[in-house]
């Protein structure tokens, strides 16, 4: 019996010996935080299980980068999906399971008065945004501080303390290109991406980052390689979710899922979402038509097509058409044109 003993202190003096080195390497100081995996899990028990911000494209606590190219309406879904989430309500076609949460939207794309325009009938009969919805530009004015060498240090000194006076819960960033204009250098928008990816870890918030894509041809299917700063950035988000110009019709958009992490990629290439913008009454937005394959909205143009596309082109150049009225004959956008004249030497 005296032996049992002897061997149970010991055991219990070997776990209690296992467990104060692994709280020892749990200290926030150190480089790694290392615990047993069933540890790990049961704090993870504890938290609640992530809710759908968007459908499956952004889940609540995640870092989320939604990109496009120029005049695709990023924008205008950015501040759709902050109205939604400020008032709890699903947009139609999409999902939502949350309750209302206080949106803060860094606006440094438009003015006032363009979203005005967007939010009213021709400056009349305004849109009401619930008050959780907060919106916010950057001060022009401002001189930075001594200690710090950009806007970007600035912003990520001054973000917690917003979050904190504002109990903000929700953060879209509109968008990570204006900040600096060399961020497509993945280099010069890390340190802000991990800042953010650090925000959403630490204090629960979830986080929606616009980006641009660099010029892209509209026949090719959209990858994670499309956004600026390509996969460097994608390493730190969570989620990534993409829109895309429909060959279609130029009112037609397609979202598509780049990257997921809480659930099954469900908008690939197969299953993506078609949208229409419009303008319903006083509040342009996303109004979700049907589900369809990305391949029905990419320019797919034969060699003989290509051909008689070009002949089309010159003809309508000899005619003195402009390069926005020859897209509208041809069906392609005005960029598209004065692409296909330069490469003809026209």
């Amino acid at each position: 019996m005296m032996v049992n003993n002897e061997l149970h202190n010991e055991f219990r003096a070997d776990l209690n010996k296992n467990q104060a080195s692994l709280d020892a390497l749990e200290h926030k100081d150190n480089c790694l935080i290392i615990k047993t995996a069933n540890k790990w899990i049961d704090e993870a028990k504890n938290r609640p299980i992530p809710n759908m911000l968007f459908s499956e494209f952004w889940y609540e606590n995640e870092l989320c980068i939604l990109f496009a190219d120029t005049n695709l309406g990023k924008s205008v879904l950015a501040v759709q999906i902050a109205d939604s989430i400020s008032k709890g309500i699903a947009i139609q076609g999409f999902k939502y399971e949350s309750e209302p949460k206080k949106v803060l939207y860094l606006d440094f794309e438009l003015s006032d008065k363009q979203l005005e325009k967007r939010c009213s009938d021709n400056y009349n009969n305004h849109y009401k945004f619930h008050h959780n919805f907060y919106r916010a530009e950057l001060n022009r004015d401002l001189e930075l501080p001594k200690t710090v060498k950009t806007i970007e240090e600035y912003l990520c000194q001054s973000l917690s303390q917003y979050i904190e006076d504002y109990n903000i819960e929700v953060i879209i960033v509109d968008n990570l290109t204006y900040l600096n204009s060399d961020n497509e250098k993945a280099k010069d928008a890390l340190g802000l991406m991990k800042f953010l990816n650090k925000l959403t870890k630490n204090n629960s918030i979830s986080i929606l980052v616009l980006c641009h894509t660099p010029k892209r041809y509209d026949s090719k299917p959209i990858t994670n390689n499309d956004v600026s700063g390509s996969k460097m950035l994608m390493n730190f988000c969570d989620s990534s979710f993409a829109i895309g110009r429909s060959a279609k019709d130029h009112n037609l958009r397609y979202i598509k899922q780049i990257k997921q992490r809480n659930t099954e990629h469900m908008y690939h290439a197969e299953n993506v979402i078609t949208c229409t913008i419009g303008q319903d009454y006083n509040f342009l937005q996303f109004e979700f038509l049907e589900f369809g394959a990305e391949s029905e909205h990419l320019q797919n143009f034969k060699s003989n097509d290509l051909d008689q596309r070009d002949a089309d082109m010159m003809n309508l150049i000899a005619q003195n058409k402009s390069n926005v009225e020859i897209g509208k004959v041809l069906g392609i956008t005005e960029g598209a044109v004065r692409k296909r004249k330069k490469a003809l030497n026209l």
